[in-house]
């Protein structure tokens, strides 16, 4: 079911604490950590506590919750001083656009500047 935590998914499981993370910020709804293979020198995961597989399920069954990953990304930026280069946020939605934990989550990156188009 949509929301509830499930015992294969590495970011429920983190929310659980069953997996460590080191975590930047916490919200009623949001967890956000360190991405452990950070491709710029901010790189934070910004996910729902409850689980939805991808940004697009999340949005179609909690948009509040979406909301929340939103206002929590910027707020991860701001904390993480990106101010002075900006910042991305990404989501991957799908194996072929990179989506590689089936759970819905918010790459913030920024620290440096930001090519487009992004690979």
């Amino acid at each position: 079911m949509a929301g509830e935590p499930r015992s294969d998914c590495l970011f429920c499981k983190i929310v659980s604490g069953e997996v460590p993370a080191t975590v930047v910020r916490e919200s009623e709804t949001t967890l956000a950590f360190r991405d452990i293979n950070p491709q710029a020198p901010v790189h934070v995961l910004v996910i729902p506590k409850a689980h939805h597989a991808d940004a697009a399920a999340l949005a179609a069954a909690a948009p509040e919750a979406a909301a929340d990953v939103l206002r929590e990304a910027g707020a991860v930026a701001e904390q993480e001083k990106t101010d002075g280069t900006g910042y991305r946020i990404v989501f991957n939605t799908g194996a072929g656009a990179g989506q590689t934990v089936f759970h819905a989550h918010a790459h913030v990156l920024g620290g440096r500047g930001l090519e487009w188009p992004p690979g």
